[in-house]
């Protein structure tokens, strides 16, 4: 296209200081951009726009929650409440489409341990949706089992007397165990997670 790959590396790694005017023209043109644009800033970008517009309309805040749920035994976790100056940022559209949730009702967590390994690790951070609390169909949940906030995947025990749930780790280095509905309290269904590579 009148431009190679090492021109533009050449560029983007401050080798190439002064290119050709004529480079930087095709460059534009292969961009979709003004020359103007591209030089200075000066301009409009031809075609659809790489900005957001406003990105308060597009994008919404999720508060981070202090808490952070164990994936081990439990562990008791002071919950220092939200935190809005950790806020991860999602596309309302997203949230609204995909997840079918209210942005108020979501938050940010990190998980502690190794019990849900391989499906979340030590560090994660996972949203919880607040408005899902019901076993049915079964997911990974943040609840209070008894001894402290947990990260685990629950299944409703069908035809169980009083209403149980099987609260199971990923890691089958963790027994699997029963809880009644009234021993636990649940926090709210991880719907999404993140890691660092």
């Amino acid at each position: 296209a009148g431009v190679n790959r090492s021109f533009v590396y050449d560029i983007l790694r401050g080798r190439s200081a002064h290119p050709s005017r004529e480079k930087l023209a095709t460059l534009a043109d292969l961009l979709k951009v003004d020359l103007d644009w591209l030089l200075h800033g000066i301009g409009e970008v031809e075609g659809v726009s790489p900005f957001i517009g406003n990105p308060d309309e597009t994008f919404v805040a999720i508060a981070h929650a202090g808490a952070r749920p164990s994936m081990g035994g439990g562990a008791v976790v002071q919950d220092h409440g939200d935190t809005a100056d950790r806020a991860y940022h999602f596309r309302r559209s997203w949230i609204r489409q995909s997840l079918k949730a209210s942005p108020s009702q979501l938050r940010i967590m990190h998980v502690e341990g190794d019990s849900m390994a391989p499906t979340l690790v030590d560090g994660d951070a996972v949203l919880v949706d607040l408005a899902r609390k019901a076993p049915n169909p079964p997911g990974i949940f943040v609840l209070d089992d008894g001894m402290g906030l947990v990260a685990k995947r629950l299944e409703h025990i069908a035809n169980s007397d009083p209403p149980a749930v099987r609260v199971i780790s990923d890691n089958k280095h963790y027994p699997e165990y029963e809880r009644t509905a009234d021993e636990i309290h649940i926090v709210g269904r991880i719907r999404w997670f993140a890691r660092e590579i």
